[in-house]
C-alpha cells in the first residue's frame, strides 16, 4: 500500500455524484515545484523550498538531484536543498522515470558534465516523446551526444561554449528552459533565439520568473522569440515559496462547474504566470459561476453551460479538464492551436476523441485541434483507458461523476504523476470511489 492507503496500481471506479460541496486548498505547482528544486541545486549554499508537490514529477527531480550529488532533505511539506552549484557529479546515470519536463530541464544542465546518461522505465511513453530539438542545439554549442534517434536512453557530455544558440520551440518550450537553467553558469552566458511558432508561452515565463527568484538576471523580448542570460552569475540560495497549482485545480473547478452545489479553492493567486490560471476565464465564457476574491476561486455549480472556441496553447494541461466541461456544455466547444497535445503522455487529441465517442459523446479532430459537442447524458457503465496520462484520468473522473452509470478507469495510479490527492480531494467534497488492485500490465 502506498501513501493514502491506495495500492500501488490500480482502477477506480468511479460513482455519479449529486453534487459537489466544501473548501480545498490547492495542491502546490508541480510546474514550480520541479523549476525551483532544480534552481536551489544550482545553487550553492542551503535553499528552503517551501511547500513543495508530492507528485510522481517532484520526485524524479529529488531522485536525480540526489544522484548527481545534491542534498534534498524533506522537512514536512518544504525539501530543504544543499546545491552542487556549477558542478553536478560526472559519469552518473539519471532515470526521470515519465517526467519529460524533469528529462529536459536535466539534459541542459547536463551540458556541465562528462557522461551524463538519461534512461526511462516508460519506454512507451518517455521513451518515444522527441528530444531531438534540443540534443541539436546543444551540439551547436559543442556538446557530444548520443542517442537513440533523438530518444532515450541519451548521453551528453560538455563542456560546452557560450554565445548565440537556436532552438526550436514549435514542438515544446521545455526545450529553450533548459537552455535557460544552463545560461548563467557559462561563462559568456547564451543569446537564445527561438525558432519556429513558439507553443506554451507560459512555461518560458515561469522559468523566466524562477531565475528572478533566485538572482538570475536575464531579459526577453515581448514575444519570447529572444532570451537573453549573461553568463558568469550564480544562483542565490534562500527561501522561495511554492505557489497553487492551476493545472490540477482546474480539474476540480470544472467537476465544481458540472454539478450542483459550492466549491471553494484557495491558494490561486490572481496573477499566477501559469498559462492555465486562464481556466477560470474559460468556464466563465462557458456559463459557469465564478466568483474570485483574492486567492479563493468559487464555483456555484449546476448552470447550464455552453460551447465556446478558443486557443487552447497557453493552458495546454487543462485542456483534458475543461474538454469535460465541454461535453456537458449545449452546442460545441473547439480547442484550437493544441498540436502539442499530441506529444504527451498519451495522444491527447486522438485519444481523448476516442474515449469521448466510447463514452457517446461526438467529438472530431485536426492536427492541431479538438472538437467536442456536448450532450445532456453520458450513460457510463464502461471501462474507459486511462492511457497511462494523469491528465487523461481527471477528464474520465469528472465524466463518470456526472454518468448515469459508474465508470471503471484503468490505470487511475498514474494520477500521481501531477496530483496524487485528486481523488482524495473530490471525495472530500462528496465523491464517491472504489479502488481496485491491479497486476503490473
Amino acid at each position: 500500500m502506498t501513501q493514502g492507503g491506495l495500492p500501488e496500481r490500480f482502477d477506480i471506479l468511479v460513482h455519479p455524484a449529486r453534487e459537489l460541496r466544501g473548501e480545498l486548498r490547492a495542491q502546490p505547482s508541480k510546474n514550480y515545484t520541479t523549476r525551483y528544486l532544480l534552481a536551489a541545486a544550482l545553487a550553492q549554499g542551503e535553499t528552503r523550498v517551501v511547500g513543495v508537490a508530492t507528485s510522481e514529477d517532484a520526485e524524479a527531480m529529488i531522485r536525480c538531484l540526489r544522484d548527481w550529488g545534491a542534498g534534498v532533505e524533506l522537512v514536512g511539506e518544504d525539501a530543504v536543498v544543499r546545491g552542487f552549484g556549477a558542478h553536478p557529479r560526472p559519469g552518473i546515470t539519471l532515470n526521470p522515470g515519465n517526467a519529460g519536463a524533469v528529462a529536459r530541464f536535466l539534459m541542459g544542465v547536463a551540458a556541465l558534465t562528462e557522461d551524463t546518461t538519461f534512461v526511462t522505465d516508460y519506454a512507451d511513453s518517455l521513451g518515444r516523446r522527441p528530444q531531438g530539438d534540443l540534443l541539436e542545439a546543444l551540439e551547436r554549442l559543442g556538446a557530444r551526444v548520443t542517442s537513440r534517434d533523438g530518444k532515450l536512453p541519451i548521453t551528453i557530455s560538455g563542456p560546452v561554449r557560450d554565445g548565440l544558440v537556436q532552438v526550436s520551440a514549435e514542438r515544446s518550450s521545455q526545450y529553450a528552459s533548459a537552455l535557460m537553467f544552463l545560461a548563467p553558469l557559462l561563462q559568456g552566458g547564451l543569446d537564445l533565439r527561438l525558432t519556429g511558432d513558439i507553443k506554451s508561452h507560459a512555461p518560458l515565463r515561469q522559468t523566466l520568473d524562477t531565475l528572478a527568484a533566485f538572482g538570475v538576471t536575464a531579459s526577453a523580448s515581448d514575444d519570447l522569440s529572444r532570451v537573453s542570460i549573461p553568463g558568469g552569475q550564480t544562483y542565490r540560495a534562500g527561501r522561495v515559496l511554492v505557489p497553487g497549482d492551476y493545472p490540477g485545480s482546474a480539474a476540480i473547478l470544472a467537476a465544481a462547474a458540472l454539478l450542483p452545489g459550492e466549491v471553494t479553492v484557495t491558494n490561486l493567486r490572481a496573477n499566477d504566470l501559469q498559462g492555465e490560471r486562464e481556466a477560470v476565464d474559460v468556464l466563465r465564457g462557458m456559463g459557469a459561476d465564478i466568483v474570485r476574491e483574492g486567492d479563493r476561486v468559487t464555483v456555484r455549480g449546476g448552470r447550464p453551460l455552453h460551447g465556446v472556441t478558443r486557443d487552447g496553447d497557453g493552458f495546454t494541461d487543462a485542456v483534458q479538464a475543461l474538454t469535460a466541461a465541454a461535453a456537458s456544455a449545449q452546442g460545441t466547444t473547439t480547442w484550437e492551436n493544441v498540436e502539442t497535445l499530441r506529444l504527451k503522455e498519451c495522444d491527447r487529441i486522438s485519444d481523448t476523441r476516442r474515449e469521448l465517442e466510447r463514452l457517446g459523446v461526438t467529438a472530431g479532430e485536426t492536427q492541431d485541434s479538438l472538437t467536442v459537442t456536448g450532450t445532456s447524458r453520458i450513460a457510463g457503465g464502461i471501462t474507459a483507458d486511462g492511457h497511462g496520462d494523469h491528465r487523461m484520468i481527471m477528464l474520465l473522473t469528472l465524466l463518470g461523476l456526472r454518468a448515469e452509470a459508474p465508470i471503471r478507469i484503468t490505470g487511475a495510479h498514474h494520477i500521481r504523476k501531477s496530483y496524487p490527492g485528486f481523488f482524495r480531494h473530490l471525495e472530500e467534497l462528496g465523491a464517491r470511489f472504489e479502488y481496485a488492485e491491479t497486476e503490473a500490465r
